[in-house]
């Protein structure tokens, strides 16, 4: 109804235009249609009266034949000729004007016809734009009653999702609620832990004592046996008789009686302590065991276990892992088969002896540098997924290791011990490091977070979102270098839990290494380029490129020399890439070793070896031998 009420006013309105412009119109022209009529009918009148005045003046001439002695008859023709000639100029006059005004009101005649047309022509153009418009506004009434529509859907919809978000603000309020109840339950919890610590670390401690007073009790008394027991005379012996009354020591020459009680001293032994200082020597020997405190659990940290070679790890280690001359590899030494399929990680220990490898296959071993081979020393087990990053400590002892399982794991060296499982990302760990008091260590994840962890109390102290998956990770003494998948590194200041600062390379970041000095930052990228960050500017300080050197991957890893003054990093096509710190240059590249792209290179504390591994199954040791 209402369209078709539209339709009736449209075309009445344009009625209502056409009679509106036929009179404007016609009022314009009205005057000289008139005068053009008025002109036809002088112009019918003239020329009747010329065909009259033809008649007549045959009459007259017809008359004049017939009696040419009329006289009067002529004079009258004569006078009557001249008027009629008079006449006949004036109207002739008049026809001429007639005609003219005739030719200038049919041009007038010819422009209103092509204004008329013209005009016609615009009305045809203006109601093919009208229906157009009709049309337009017929698809723009649809669309506005298709968007009321989806306006009333979306008033729905948006009503619907805010009492969704009153009943999650609900549940989320419940939720805190419990979360703090959870966590107070928590506190509660540890805290009697702690205490049941406490409890059993004085019952060890009790124990301990009792266990130190009884073999005191028994060395006592084994002693004191043994000084009344009457010792046998040996013949080689030197033996010196007493008399109880002291004699034999002047010039009496008397024997002593064989019957008598005998001391015998030996010239070539030293003379017993007195009882209470084999007591302190014997329990210096069999009471090495430490005494637990109450509220003191022995740390990662403290421990000093003896390794394979013999004293201290760090004593160990520091004797055959000094740097003393950096050697550039130019020959592969031993290519053996590392794990079985591909292998992630690769890391000297401190003192250069132990090597440890980590692959797809779960595990990680540990191989020992003789006589320019690895010899296989064992295998640490217990990942449920490939292995991505390896760490050691400080000192030797413990090794971490991250996983693709969304977890971190430390080992002890010398048994083999999984000693605790680090989880908490909900994305696999690419990367895990020991902080340098060796009593935390901090670990990236795919999941865009890193979290650091106290291996004290063996929980997640602090988490934090870096907005991008962390590919590997470098720690000074309070501050944590991370290179992300966003091309960016980032400088996180531990105790403030914020990014001191960023920095964008040009490409996703896969590896960082720190110099000896722990002054340069060296980080590769999937742009090709291996780049050396002064931390003390902030700034690129150098930036390394070859012919032929391609990152293979994301987690590609490059390495500093112990010295800081090479650079090894390997290629997309199997090859080993040294460069020359000092002079910025390539120093040679090693192609015969591996048949795959290389993940990851380790320099050896000592200098001498370097060690690659592939995305085969394959190890190199590199060395100038």
């Amino acid at each position: 109804m209402a369209g078709r009420r539209e339709e009736c006013l449209w075309k009445k309105h344009i009625a209502e235009q056409l009679k509106l412009r036929d009179r404007v119109q016609r009022q314009a022209f009205e005057e000289i249609i008139h005068q053009y009529n008025r002109l036809l009918e002088k112009s019918d009148l003239q020329a009747v009266l010329s065909e009259r005045l033809q008649s007549d003046k045959y009459d007259n001439q017809s008359r004049h034949d017939l009696s040419p002695g009329a006289g009067a008859d002529a004079s009258r023709n004569d006078t009557l000729h001249q008027e009629m000639a008079q006449m006949r100029i004036k109207h002739q006059e008049e026809l001429t004007e007639l005609h003219k005004k005739r030719g200038e009101l049919a041009q007038n005649v010819i422009e209103l016809n092509n204004q008329i047309q013209l005009k016609d022509k615009e009305i045809q153009s203006n109601e093919a734009k009208m229906l157009e418009y009709q049309q337009q506004i017929s698809g723009l009434q649809g669309e506005c009653r298709e968007l009321r529509g989806q306006l009333q859907e979306l008033e729905r919809a948006n009503q619907t999702l805010k009492d969704e978000y009153d009943a999650l603000q609900i549940t989320f309020s419940a939720l805190e609620e419990k979360l703090r109840r959870t966590t107070e339950d928590n506190q509660e919890l540890v805290s009697r832990w702690m205490a049941e610590k406490a409890q059993e670390a004085n019952k060890l401690n009790a124990e301990n004592e009792k266990d130190c007073r009884r073999r005191q009790a028994k060395l006592q008394k084994e002693l004191a046996d043994a000084a009344k027991e009457p010792l046998p005379i040996d013949p080689d012996d030197d033996i010196e008789v007493l008399s109880e009354d002291g004699g034999g020591k002047g010039g009496t020459g008397e024997q002593t009686s064989p019957n008598r009680p005998l001391s015998r001293t030996s010239s070539n032994r030293q003379s017993q302590p007195p009882p209470g200082g084999i007591l302190d020597s014997l329990h210096n020997i069999f009471g090495r065991s430490e005494c637990v405190q109450p509220g003191n659990i022995p740390s990662y940290s403290r421990r000093r276990s003896v390794n394979s070679y013999g004293g201290s790890p760090d004593n160990a280690e520091a004797a055959s892992g000094a740097c003393v001359e950096v050697r550039v590899p130019t020959t592969a030494l031993h290519i053996f088969d590392a794990h079985d399929g591909e292998v992630n990680a690769v890391r000297f220990s401190p003192g250069s002896r132990l090597l440890a490898t980590g692959g797809m296959d779960r595990r990680v071993k540990l191989w020992e540098v003789v006589s320019g081979r690895c010899e296989p020393k064992g295998a640490l087990t217990g990942s449920n997924a490939g292995i991505t990053s390896i760490e050691f400590d400080s000192a030797g002892s413990y090794l971490l290791a991250a996983s693709n399982d969304f977890a971190s794991r430390i080992w002890t060296i010398d048994d083999f011990r999984l000693r605790h499982t680090l989880t908490g990302h909900s994305g696999k760990v690419l990367a895990a490091r020991f902080l340098l008091d060796n009593a935390r260590i901090v670990s990236g994840s795919y999941d865009r977070t890193l979290k650091l962890w106290d291996l004290r109390s063996k929980v997640c102290m602090k988490t934090v979102f870096a907005g991008s998956s962390c590919n590997d990770i470098v720690c000074t003494e309070q501050c944590v270098m991370s290179g992300h998948f966003d091309k960016k590194v980032r400088f996180w200041d531990i105790r403030a839990e914020s990014i001191v600062r960023e920095l964008e390379l040009l490409g996703r970041v896969t590896s960082l290494d720190l110099n000896h000095d722990r002054t340069e930052l060296l980080t590769c990228s999937r742009d090709d380029l291996v780049k050396i960050i002064d931390l003390r500017t902030n700034a690129v300080r150098q930036t390394f490129s070859a012919q032929g050197f391609k990152c293979g991957s994301d987690w590609s890893r490059v390495t500093f020399s112990p010295d800081g003054s090479y650079v090894a990093a390997g290629s997309a096509e199997g090859s080993l890439f040294v460069w020359n710190v000092l002079t910025g240059k390539l120093d040679r590249t090693l192609d015969k070793g591996h048949g795959s792209a290389v993940n990851s290179v380790s320099w050896s504390p000592s200098g001498t070896f370097v060690v690659s591994v592939e995305k085969g199954s394959k190890a190199v040791l590199w060395s100038d031998m």
